[in-house]
C-alpha cells in the first residue's frame, strides 16, 4: 500500500479506547451472536429506514464482536432503527456479498470497517450507484466514493507509541545508540497501519537522525495476521544480532508475540509499546513486561458512527446530534471525506484504572489470574 498524506482532524472529544486492526480467517455460516455473523435487530417506535454494518473478521481483534457489534445494535434499537449487523469473518468475498444483499434489501446507510481499501472501494460505488449513504467506521478507502469516516487520529495513535517507547527507554537510562526495531500492522492491507507508522517515526525519526536511537529494522506483519508477528520480529531479531533495546508493537497482539520471543531469550526488560488497551495487552503492563499501550474507546466511537448513521436515515444535520464533522483529504481519489476523528490516549502502569473507569473493561477481567499484581499496582 503506498504512502498516503492526510489531513487529520481531532475532536475535542474524551480519549479513551479498545483494539484494532485487520486480518483472516474464512468463513461465516448462518446466525451467529453479535459480530459473529450475522445479527439483525427490528428496532421500535416509528422511525423508517434500516442501516447496515459490515465488520471485518474477529481474528485481528476482539473489539468487533465485544464491543462494536453490541454498541451499535444497541444505538439503531433505541433510535427505533432497523439494523443489520454482520462480520465477513476476514473473507473479501463475503463483505462484498453482504454488501450486495444489504443494497437489494433497501438499507439507506451503509457502516463498513473493509478488510482492505479495494473491496471497500468496490462496495462503495455498488451503493453509490444504488443511492445509499456510506460511512468508512474505522478505516478510511482511499479510493473510494464514501461521503463519511468516523475514527481516531491514528497518525496520533502513532505518536503517542513513539513517545511512549522514549519515555521507556528514558527510565531505563538506555545508552546512546540504543536501537530499536519497529514492528508495523498491516500496512500491506491497511491505512490505518500505514497512519501509525507515520506517526511513530514522525517522533523517532528525529532520533535516529541526531544518533539517540538506531533504527535496526522495520518490520511489517502483512494483514495484521497475528501469527506472521512471532516470525517476523525473530528474524528482525536475528538480524540485529539478538540484541535490541527497544521494540515499537503496532497493537498489544503483536506486542505479545514479540514479548514472548523476548522471553525465550532472556531478553525481558526490553520495552515493548503496544494499541488496544485489551486485556492482554493491559496485563502485560501491570506485569512489567509492555511499558504502554494506546487506549481508544470504541464506545465513543460506536455512539458516534451511529449517531452520524441515524441522522443520514432522518435527514436531520449532523450538527444537531453533537457531532462537529471536518475536512479529510483522500490524496488517491482527490476528494474530500467530512469526518469525525476522535482522541487516542497514552496507558500505562500508572493509569490502567483509566481503562476501567471508561467502562470498557472490568477490574475482574484484567485482573483475572493477576489479582495480587494488581492489588499492588491499584487497580479495582
Amino acid at each position: 500500500m503506498r504512502k498516503r498524506a492526510v489531513t487529520i482532524i481531532v475532536t475535542g472529544l474524551a480519549a479513551a479506547l479498545v483494539l484494532g486492526a485487520c486480518s483472516s480467517s474464512k468463513k461465516s455460516g448462518g446466525t451467529k451472536p453479535a459480530g459473529g455473523g450475522t445479527t439483525t435487530s427490528g428496532g421500535g417506535g416509528g422511525t423508517t429506514g434500516k442501516v447496515g454494518v459490515i465488520l471485518p473478521d474477529t481474528t485481528s481483534s476482539t473489539r468487533y464482536t465485544l464491543y462494536d457489534a453490541p454498541l451499535l445494535k444497541k444505538a439503531f434499537d433505541a433510535a427505533g432503527i432497523q439494523s443489520d449487523i454482520q462480520n465477513a469473518q476476514g473473507d473479501t468475498s463475503r463483505f462484498t456479498q453482504i454488501a450486495q444483499t444489504m443494497i437489494s434489501g433497501g438499507v439507506k446507510v451503509l457502516l463498513i470497517d473493509s478488510p482492505d481499501a479495494a473491496t471497500g472501494a468496490g462496495v462503495e460505488q455498488k451503493a453509490k450507484t444504488a443511492g445509499v449513504k456510506v460511512i468508512d467506521y474505522d478505516r478510511v478507502n482511499l479510493g473510494g466514493s464514501a461521503d463519511y469516516y468516523v475514527s481516531f487520529d491514528n497518525e496520533g495513535v502513532g505518536k503517542l507509541q513513539g513517545q511512549g517507547l522514549v519515555d521507556c527507554l528514558k527510565a531505563k537510562n538506555a545508552p546512546k545508540g540504543a536501537g530499536i526495531i519497529e514492528m508495523d500492522g498491516g500496512t500491506d492491507v491497511d491505512n490505518n497501519a500505514i497512519l501509525f507508522a507515520k506517526g511513530y517515526n514522525s517522533v523517532l525519526d528525529p532520533l535516529y537522525a541526531d544518533g539517540t536511537y538506531k533504527k535496526l529494522s522495520e518490520a511489517v506483519v502483512k494483514g495484521w495476521k497475528v501469527e506472521n508477528a512471532a516470525p517476523a520480529f525473530t528474524q528482525a531479531l536475528t538480524s540485529a544480532g539478538g540484541k535490541v533495546d527497544g521494540v515499537i508493537a503496532a497493537n498489544d497482539d503483536i506486542a505479545n508475540a514479540v514479548i514472548t520471543v523476548l522471553g525465550g531469550k532472556q531478553l525481558s526488560s526490553v520495552p515493548v509499546t503496544g494499541q488496544d488497551a485489551g486485556i492482554g495487552g493491559l496485563q502485560h503492563i501491570l506485569k512489567g513486561e509492555q511499558c504502554m499501550t494506546v487506549f481508544k474507546d470504541v464506545k465513543q466511537e460506536a455512539d458516534s458512527a451511529s449517531k452520524l448513521a441515524i441522522a443520514l436515515i432522518k435527514g436531520t444535520d449532523p450538527n444537531a446530534a453533537g457531532l462537529t464533522l471536518a475536512d479529510f483529504q483522500d490524496p488517491k481519489g482527490n476528494r474530500t471525506l467530512k469526518a469525525l476523528l476522535l482522541a487516542p490516549k497514552t496507558v500505562t502502569k500508572a493509569n490502567v484504572q483509566d481503562v476501567i473507569t471508561a467502562g470498557a473493561l472490568t477490574a475482574a477481567q484484567i485482573c483475572k489470574g493477576i489479582e495480587t499484581v494488581c492489588a499492588k499496582a491499584g487497580v479495582k
